[in-house]
């Protein structure tokens, strides 16, 4: 978005969520539409066990809302659970401005930040997949003409002429998304036996910055969701052991199920790691539930376990009782872990020498004959 609108977020409170984890998701919520571009004057919230067919929320709620949007001109409004082409068009007639949900946003933000041909075919893949039905909204201007014989026909014509236009382009991205990931195949396979080691974890935890750090490369960073789409792959020396280092993109909960299926050739990096560094935003007050959110995601994608080091980065921002805490917590965990700030550069050496050790294990099982120095 070119210039900052004015918004409102909606959310419900229902049996699999309670009113604390409703604002948590609201809050992220928030954060997505500050980094699209909008500024976020309110939010609404409503306890129904399940959301209303025709209107997602009730017309009482709907009414309080549409007070608020006519009083402080609001230019939009986003729900955070995905919404039916009925309940978009029935919104959009009783608010009279635009209306998102989580995955129209979060698309909208993954087309800002695609730079590469393979990020943009799978950002516009995962857009068609989205729009396909919901293809009814598109025609409410038919709703607008007088009854008649003839008038649903046309309509339906062009609908069915738009869906299979649409169904012919989603087979094209495919194509064309196959014969990159074969090329991005190819590279992989290239760079030979070296160790490989990825980052992974939520969304906007550091995962860049430590990139930046590590490799001493210019990999873009920011505060905002999803800063990086594309993976980047740097080659890293820690005491004359080499391994080649890729940035991946951030999860994040209720990821659009569109994009999860068009970005999961970008998550090869993953599987094909042989080390994952997960990266965790401690100063976050859910970031156990983003952690879950993570190793949920990679028990999809790995068919094996993998060494992981987790890493718990924003330390700068949280006090002593609380870093204890998280220590605590993971005083008999399985995995490796260090907790450092990669932007105050805090516990930086003992961050490297963790994974040095476990890249140096893996590089002598590999190259047995191979020697390092230890500096």
């Amino acid at each position: 978005m070119s210039s900052i609108e004015k918004a409102i977020i909606v959310g419900l409170v229902n049996q699999k969520q309670d009113s604390l984890q409703t604002q948590e998701f609201l809050d992220e919520l928030a954060f997505l539409a500050l980094t699209s571009g909008a500024k976020v004057l309110n939010r609404f919230t409503q306890r129904l066990n399940q959301p209303l067919p025709n209107t997602f929320i009730g017309k009482g709620k709907l009414g309080e809302i549409k007070d608020f949007v006519k009083e402080h001109h609001i230019d939009l409004v986003i729900f955070d659970d995905d919404l039916t082409a009925t309940q978009l068009r029935n919104i959009e007639r009783i608010l009279s401005c635009k209306i998102l949900d989580r995955s129209n946003l979060i698309l909208d933000i993954f087309a800002s930040r695609a730079r590469t041909a393979h990020a943009k075919t799978q950002v516009e893949l995962a857009q068609y997949q989205y729009l396909l039905p919901r293809l009814t909204r598109m025609w409410t201007h038919l709703e607008r003409q007088k009854g008649g014989i003839g008038m649903r026909g046309p309509g339906e014509t062009q609908i069915e002429t738009d869906r299979r236009i649409i169904n012919k382009k989603i087979g094209q991205l495919k194509l064309k998304l196959d014969k990159i990931d074969k090329q991005k195949f190819i590279q992989r396979k290239n760079r030979g036996n070296t160790i490989r080691v990825a980052l992974v974890g939520y969304t906007n935890v550091g995962k860049s910055t430590i990139m930046n750090l590590l490799s001493k490369s210019d990999v873009f960073a920011e505060n905002k969701l999803f800063a990086t789409l594309d993976t980047t792959v740097r080659k890293v020396v820690i005491n004359q052991v080499p391994f080649l280092l890729s940035d991946t993109v951030g999860f994040i909960r209720k990821l659009p199920h569109q994009l999860v299926e068009s970005f999961k050739s970008t998550l090869d990096e993953v599987r094909e790691a042989d080390v994952l560094i997960h990266v965790v935003d401690a100063s976050h007050p859910s970031y156990q539930d983003q952690v879950d959110s993570v190793n949920e995601t990679l028990n999809e994608l790995l068919d094996q376990p993998k060494p992981i080091l987790m890493c718990f980065n924003k330390t700068d921002n949280i006090n002593r009782e609380a870093l204890q805490a998280i220590m605590n917590e993971n005083i008999k965990s399985e995995h490796d872990f260090v907790f450092i700030s990669a932007i105050k550069k805090l516990q930086i050496d003992q961050f490297k020498l963790k994974l040095f050790q476990i890249v140096e294990k893996l590089h002598f099982t590999r190259f047995p004959f191979n020697t390092t120095v230890i500096n």
